[in-house]
């Protein structure tokens, strides 16, 4: 999909997943339109309809501030689909003089790599914007090794959960996981829908997994930063694991994600997993692309 139409694409999905009844108009059951029509949401908005449909098709690119903040509103977004949105109609201004982004680099920053040192025996890692994981502790690999996580080069996460055939055994709320990777790259999407190597993980999750292109069509948009998820280890049985994610000082999206475990049950399972055994280097470091 072009930059252009992508920003169309968004609104039109957001346009139909909203009901009459959420924004206060009457319905009928005659009613054939899913969501709101285009002439509703535009009354919700103070903007012409024919104004509307070029924007749905891609005709305009580059509505103003004033108007993108009318639409989020009658919309009803979310703050991270807000942002969403935001990033898609700045690119489309900005994108003349920025012609192209430059990749999202694989380097993290050394003393990122020491932070991981230094979390020991909290599970950690560092992950890219498409959900490449960038670089991990010896605590994180004994945790997640097992799991198949590490599985790839580079290791995905998007790709363990859509295309692993033991991430539906991995997850328990397998719905939910799946739901958080797609809406991470959708978030993505907006900055590096340009990147082949973006494209190519989205073509290639989109061919291989029914699941992944259905959500993938949703355009749904989240940024989660912290929460608890279930994972059941091959060896160990169920964790639950409240997890935490830092956003990196720099230009390349990352973020540090902590794993903790949730209660008292999971304090033992993860502490006998840790006590498995210390890798030589606490901290491993992969690099897209290296040799």
């Amino acid at each position: 999909m072009s930059d252009d139409a992508a920003l169309g694409t968004f609104l039109r999905a957001r346009r139909e997943r909203l009901t009459p009844a959420e924004v206060g108009l009457a319905t009928s059951p005659r009613r054939r339109t899913p969501g709101l029509r285009r002439e509703e949401l535009a009354t919700l908005a103070g903007v012409s309809i024919d104004y509307l449909i070029r924007l749905e098709q891609g005709r305009d690119t580059r509505p103003s501030p004033a108007v993108q903040a009318a639409l989020a509103t009658a919309l009803q977004l979310s703050d991270d689909e807000r942002t969403h949105m935001f990033h898609l109609a700045a690119h489309n201004i900005s994108g003349p003089l920025c012609p192209s982004n430059a990749p999202p680099s694989p380097a993290v920053a050394p003393t990122v790599v020491q932070m991981l040192d230094g979390l020991a025996r909290t599970p950690a890692f560092v992950a890219g914007p498409q959900n490449d994981v960038l670089a991990w502790n010896a605590s994180w690999e004994l945790v997640a090794g097992p799991m198949a996580m590490l599985d790839g080069d580079p290791p995905n996460l998007a790709r363990h959960v859509f295309l692993n055939p033991s991430a539906s055994s991995v997850y328990p709320d397998w719905a939910l996981a799946a739901d958080e990777q797609a809406s991470r790259l959708r978030a993505a999407s907006a900055r590096w829908s340009d990147d082949p190597v973006f494209a190519a993980l989205i073509d290639e999750l989109s061919a291989g997994s029914e699941q992944f292109a259905l959500r993938w069509a949703t355009h749904d948009v989240a940024e989660k930063h912290r929460g608890i998820k279930r994972l059941v280890h091959p060896a160990a049985g169920e964790i639950r694991v409240a997890y935490e994610v830092l956003l990196l000082p720099d230009d390349n999206e990352q973020r540090l994600i902590s794993w903790l475990p949730a209660d008292e049950q999971s304090v033992g399972v993860m502490s006998r997993l840790l006590s498995v055994g210390e890798p030589v280097s606490p901290a491993r470091l992969r690099v897209v692309g290296a040799n």
